[in-house]
């Protein structure tokens, strides 16, 4: 299992890669990499106009950036695998059952790894163990409510629904990162 973040959701043009470009700002100083994908992209296309301007913050050059459709293989590679809804979910874990264990909504694992215990430094990749320990964690919390594991689509929006948007995804990515942390 690699030390890859995947960011999915439905056309890879809004949500997972402001994900991304915000995770790769976040993630910068940690042994942690990552990627994004659609359910239903079609490869090559660019980011919504709207989406590259609420990714502009992060430093990354976000218009050169290009879909693409989400791959059984992309699962496989992956460690973590963070989607917008549960739907997009679904998809993943059909299209790579063995990623069931390391598949999450991003708000779901956000709620997960604010609630775990420190992942122990060790042997484990500091991402791995973050999954087990964000894992072990779903043991102790109340089930949310299912409209709480999904984020929602900016599509059709203003570019101040893409900024609430990008910073929602920030907000849930931060919990990710601490718990990564205390395994690194």
């Amino acid at each position: 299992m690699l030390d890859e973040v995947l960011f999915v959701c439905h056309a890879n043009m809004c949500r997972s890669p402001m994900a991304e470009f915000i995770a790769r700002r976040l993630f910068a100083d940690r042994p942690v990499t990552v990627a994004s994908a659609g359910t239903d992209a079609l490869d090559g296309a660019p980011m919504h106009p709207y989406a590259v301007e609420a990714a502009a913050g992060t430093g990354a050059d976000a218009a050169a950036f290009r879909t693409r459709r989400l791959r059984a293989e992309h699962l496989a590679g992956a460690g973590l695998v963070l989607t917008a809804t549960r739907r997009q979910r679904s998809v993943c874990t059909a299209l790579a059952p063995a990623a069931l264990h390391r598949t999450f909504t991003l708000r779901q694992f956000a709620r997960l790894a604010a609630a775990a215990e420190p992942a122990p430094a060790g042997a484990k990749s500091p991402l791995r163990a973050a999954v087990e320990a964000a894992a072990r964690a779903r043991a102790g919390l109340q089930p949310a409510a299912p409209d709480a594991d999904d984020l929602r689509d900016p599509i059709g929006g203003s570019p101040a629904d893409f900024r609430r948007c990008a910073e929602e995804i920030e907000r849930s990515i931060r919990p990710v990162l601490a718990l990564i942390g205390t395994a690194g």
